[in-house]
């Protein structure tokens, strides 16, 4: 049997967010941005009020703290290079109670630049200016909601604002560390690789762009608000990017690119195997140029490869499971596709989606979408979405919905923005998954039957538009078609047109001001549409490019 310490360091280890809480605030006044944060905070609960008006019953005061590195380069040289550290404070004033405040009208909140070197006063002083201006939009908000609600017969399903139990969680600050100068040649070299091979000059492959980058970001968040909540947490982003062009005879533009992103450096793909994957990029477009256009129209079975169809899930389940507060005077329980689908059917019986943010890494692979604590100071909590195909819950935050009176820690925000329910790492699974193997017999066997050929996704390039798409003949062989767009991929098919799904998972790593994660499998669809882009086709350059 364990002892007691040992079971109470294993209970930490597992819940990190919650054992967090028996820091103290004497802790974290320790750190000069927290301090000033806290000291202005008080004063702000004790004296901000306007005479005849409400005094405010919630504030958070949030600073971001960015180091940001990138740099860009085409043809084999750099175009750009950009090292930026800043400090953004959003203050948030809330007026009235958790039932009925301030939000949801022309704002409640203010953003202000802040000091960079600790000082306390030059701090302090930006959150007190943000305060004032927060205050003013909330008691403007709030007349303006109070004159609406009289309007409107049906009440608000659910409180303005959640109750939560106050955290105190102080991680350690991170500073941005690169080698910069060995990124910049590192990147020039990617977007000068064609120069290498006689078959990949742009004269002989047709090469108009050929474009690399780099970006790193750290980022340390300080928040506090008046129910006591302290945190400071860290977040890392990198991604190195390629991106190459060049059209066709009829001037069609086609575009290859890919990117590497992760949580760390180390989970950046190695220079060697991200310049072998420009190589092929470079090299799939003399293909791409001569390959024909895809016919007038399709309706038929289709089959998405791990990487396109993660990509489709992200964008069309991932939307509709982060819950939105609806617009007063209705009865909806949220916005969104999926307003109206709890516990009703959404995916195939034997799909399975949770989103869980402690997961920092799957199959080896870190994941840029963890996260401990979410950015209005309430822990992640791993959140069972879809059972057996059936919506059973969505990504909450602070904002309650109907039936959903606690935030379940989904409320994320960008550097700059307010928090909103959002994604962190999703991950599709099927129980009844197949292999790659399985499913392309499948998708042949289909082909067959139907005596037509069907289609493959490998990659997307955008919501919806095939970046390799091939038509598969009934004795399975492959030929590249280019100009295509697919249709009819929405929330009906995913619910009723998936014939398998494949059991290998692929990992979407989403570098942006949210960094998120989705994880899924192949998906083999019996009916969407493949039709023409019908997009301008621009005219060829009239002279070839430099030698």
């Amino acid at each position: 049997m364990k002892s007691p310490i040992a079971l109470l360091a294993f209970a930490c280890v597992l819940f990190a967010p919650f054992c967090a809480a028996q820091q103290t605030r004497a802790e974290a006044e320790k750190d000069p941005v927290l301090a000033a944060m806290l000291a202005e905070l008080d004063r702000s609960m004790a004296h901000l009020q306007l005479q005849g008006f409400q005094k405010p019953y919630f504030i958070q005061y949030r600073i971001e703290d960015v180091d940001n590195f990138q740099t860009t380069a085409t043809f084999g040289a750099t175009t750009g290079v950009d090292h930026a550290h800043q400090r953004v404070a959003r203050i948030t004033v809330r007026v009235g109670d958790y039932k009925t405040d301030s939000s949801g009208g022309r704002g409640d909140s203010a953003l202000e630049l802040t000091a960079l070197d600790d000082d306390p006063i030059a701090l302090r002083s930006a959150l007190w200016t943000g305060t004032d201006r927060a205050y003013k939009a909330a008691l403007d908000s709030y007349a303006q909601k109070q004159a609406a609600l009289k309007q409107v017969q049906t009440p608000p399903q659910a409180d303005d604002f959640s109750h939560e139990k106050p955290v105190i969680s102080l991680a350690a600050p991170a500073s941005l560390q690169v080698d910069e100068q060995a990124w910049i040649a590192r990147v020039a070299k990617a977007s000068g690789l064609y120069r290498n091979e006689p078959s990949l000059r742009a004269e002989e492959s047709g090469v108009q762009t050929c474009a690399g980058t780099f970006s790193a970001r750290v980022t340390t968040t300080y928040l506090v608000n008046s129910e006591g909540t302290i945190v400071r947490k860290t977040a890392s982003e990198y991604q190195q990017a390629f991106a190459t062009s060049t059209q066709a005879a009829d001037g069609m533009k086609l575009e290859r690119s890919f990117a590497s992103s992760g949580p760390t450096l180390a989970s950046l793909d190695s220079e060697e195997k991200f310049n072998k994957h420009a190589v092929e990029e470079i090299a799939s477009l003399a293909t791409l140029r001569n390959a024909p256009v895809v016919e007038e129209e399709y309706h038929g079975p289709v089959l998405l490869s791990a990487d396109a169809a993660t990509d489709t899930l992200a964008a069309v389940i991932g939307a509709g499971v982060t819950a939105s507060r609806p617009p007063l005077g209705t009865e909806a329980r949220t916005t969104g596709a999926f307003a109206s689908s709890l516990h009703t059917r959404v995916l195939p019986e034997d799909f399975n989606v949770v989103d869980d943010p402690g997961l920092t890494s799957f199959n080896g692979q870190p994941l840029i979408g963890a996260y401990s604590i979410d950015e209005e100071g309430v822990p992640a909590q791993a959140v069972q979405l879809v059972t057996q195909g059936k919506l059973v819950n969505y990504l909450i935050g602070r904002d309650p919905v109907r039936d959903f009176p606690q935030s379940n820690g989904h409320g994320r925000a960008g550097i700059t923005g307010p928090p909103s329910s959002s994604v962190g790492v999703l991950k599709f699974t099927a129980s009844d998954g197949k292999t790659d193997a399985a499913l392309n017999q499948q998708m042949i066997a289909l082909a067959k039957d139907r005596g037509q050929p069907v289609y493959y996704v490998e990659t997307l390039g955008g919501p919806l538009i095939p970046r390799l798409l091939y038509k598969v003949s009934a004795d399975g062989s492959r030929q590249l078609v280019r100009g295509a767009v697919l249709d009819d991929l929405d929330q009906r098919a995913l619910r009723s047109s998936i014939l398998a799904a494949g059991k290998e998972l692929w990992v979407a790593n989403y570098f942006g001001d949210i960094p998120q994660t989705v994880i899924g499998p192949a998906l083999l669809v019996d009916d969407v549409t493949v039709k023409r882009a019908n997009e301008k086709n621009d005219k060829l350059p009239f002279y070839p490019p430099p030698s």
